[in-house]
C-alpha cells in the first residue's frame, strides 16, 4: 500500500454571505455555511466571530494540518473567518476552532465525535469504496450501559449488530474492537466508520455477518475501582464484565473460534495484554499501531513481562488461528511493532507482520479493519 502524498493546505478569503435579518439593536449577521465539502475533496470551514483577534483550525488526521499547531484562518470584512483544506482523501475528519486561545466546536455543524476528555466537530468527505454510505442493507449501532463488577461502576460500550439482526434468530460471532488513547467507545462508530465498513463488506459477501463490540478502554483513576495495573484492570473489565454481558444480552456464538480481538494504539497494547493473559479466549487477534514500548519499556522488558506467554508458544499457536501485527511505514510505532514481531519470531509465536503506507491515523485504521474483517470466522 503506497503512502498518500500530503496535500497542500490552501487558505481562502471568506466569500460574501447572504445576510440574516438584522437583530434588534445590532447589524445583520451573515449566513455561515460550515463545513462545506467540494467535489474535488476540499473542506472549507467558517466561523462568524467578528470580535475575535485570532482564530485557527485544529484538525485530527487531516493531511497538512499539524495537530496542535493547526491552520490559521483568515478574517473577512463581514467578520467570518475561513480556511480551505485539501484536497484530502475520502474519510471522516475531526476538527475544532481555537478562538483567541479557546477551543470551540463549529456552531454551524451538528455532527460531532466524542473523545475521552473533549468533543470534536466531524466532517465526512465521500468517495471511498470502504465506508461510504451505500444502498445496501444497514446494520445498527447501539449505546449499551452495563455494570462493571471489576471496576465497581457503570460503563458504556457501543455495539454494532449486522443487517437483519432484529428480524432473525441467528447467532453471530463477535469482534471486540478497541480504540486508542484519547478516544472513547464511540470512536469506532463515528470517525472510525466501523458500521459502514461492515455493512459494505457483508453486502458484498466479503465478510461474514458479525457483531462488533466497541468497549471503553479508558479506566477510572486508582481509588475509583480496584487498584491493579491498568492493563490488568482493562483485561478484567473486558473478560469478566463486557464479554459476559454481551453473551447474555445478544445472540452470539461462544468459544474462541467465534471471538476476535483487535485494537489500535493503546487498544493494541490492551489487545496484546489480553492475548498474553488469556490466549485461549480469542481465535483471531490483530495489533494495529500497537503502543507496546514507551518510557522505560523496551523489547527486553516486553519479553520479561510476557515470559509465560512466550514460553507457551506451541499452545498459543494451536488456540490462535490468526495473529497479525500491522503498522504504517511512517507510524511512530513502526520500530516497536517490528521489535514485537522479532520477539514473537524468536519464541516461535506464529504471526504476520504487515507494514503499510501511512502513519498513526484513522486513514490507516479504516483500511486495517476493512482488510481484517474478511479473514474472520472462516
Amino acid at each position: 500500500m503506497k503512502s498518500i502524498a500530503l496535500p497542500t493546505l490552501l487558505l481562502a478569503l471568506a466569500t460574501p454571505a447572504a445576510a440574516q435579518p438584522a437583530r434588534a439593536g445590532g447589524p445583520a449577521a451573515p449566513v455561515v455555511v460550515s463545513p462545506e465539502v467540494s467535489g474535488d475533496h476540499r473542506i472549507t470551514v467558517r466561523l462568524y466571530a467578528p470580535k475575535a483577534e485570532a482564530v485557527r483550525l485544529d484538525a485530527s488526521d487531516v493531511p497538512g494540518v499539524p495537530l496542535g499547531a493547526g491552520a490559521p484562518m483568515t478574517k473577512a470584512e463581514n467578520g467570518v473567518w475561513q480556511v480551505t483544506l485539501g484536497p484530502v482523501p475520502a474519510g471522516a475528519y475531526r476538527y475544532a476552532f481555537v478562538v483567541d486561545g479557546v477551543p470551540t466546536l463549529d456552531p454551524r455543524n451538528p455532527a460531532t465525535s466524542e473523545a475521552n476528555t473533549n468533543a470534536w466537530s466531524l466532517v465526512y468527505v465521500p468517495g471511498s469504496d470502504l465506508f461510504d454510505t451505500r444502498p445496501v442493507p444497514r446494520g445498527a449501532v447501539a449505546e449499551v450501559t452495563y455494570y462493571s463488577d471489576s471496576l465497581g461502576m457503570f460503563r458504556r460500550m457501543h455495539v454494532y449488530t449486522p443487517p437483519g439482526y432484529d428480524a432473525k434468530s441467528d447467532k453471530y460471532p463477535v469482534l471486540y474492537l478497541l480504540h486508542g488513547a484519547g478516544d472513547d467507545d464511540s470512536a469506532w462508530s463515528t470517525i472510525g466508520r466501523a458500521g459502514f465498513i461492515l455493512d459494505n463488506l457483508i453486502a458484498a459477501k466479503k465478510a461474514k455477518p458479525m457483531i462488533v463490540v466497541m468497549p471503553s478502554g479508558n479506566l477510572p483513576f486508582p481509588g475509583m475501582g480496584k487498584v491493579d495495573p491498568l492493563l490488568d484492570r482493562f483485561t478484567n473489565d473486558l473478560l469478566k464484565d463486557v464479554v459476559p454481558h454481551v453473551e447474555k444480552q445478544f445472540r452470539v456464538k461462544t468459544g474462541a473460534k467465534n471471538r476476535a480481538l483487535a485494537g489500535v494504539s493503546m487498544g493494541g497494547a490492551q489487545t496484546m495484554h489480553v492475548l498474553a493473559t488469556y490466549p485461549e479466549r480469542f481465535g483471531y487477534v490483530a495489533l494495529w499501531s500497537a503502543s507496546m514500548f514507551g518510557g522505560d519499556r523496551n523489547p527486553a522488558a516486553f519479553e520479561q513481562q510476557y515470559e509465560a506467554f512466550l514460553k507457551n508458544a506451541e499452545a498459543v499457536n494451536k488456540s490462535v488461528k490468526l495473529l497479525e501485527i500491522t503498522v504504517g511505514e511512517e507510524d511512530r510505532i513502526l520500530n516497536a511493532s517490528k521489535a514485537m514481531s522479532g520477539v514473537f519470531k524468536k519464541h516461535g509465536v506464529k504471526h504476520q507482520l504487515k507494514v503499510t503506507g501511512g502513519s498513526h491515523t484513522w486513514i490507516n485504521w479504516h483500511r486495517y479493519l476493512n482488510e481484517l474483517a474478511p479473514k474472520l470466522f472462516q
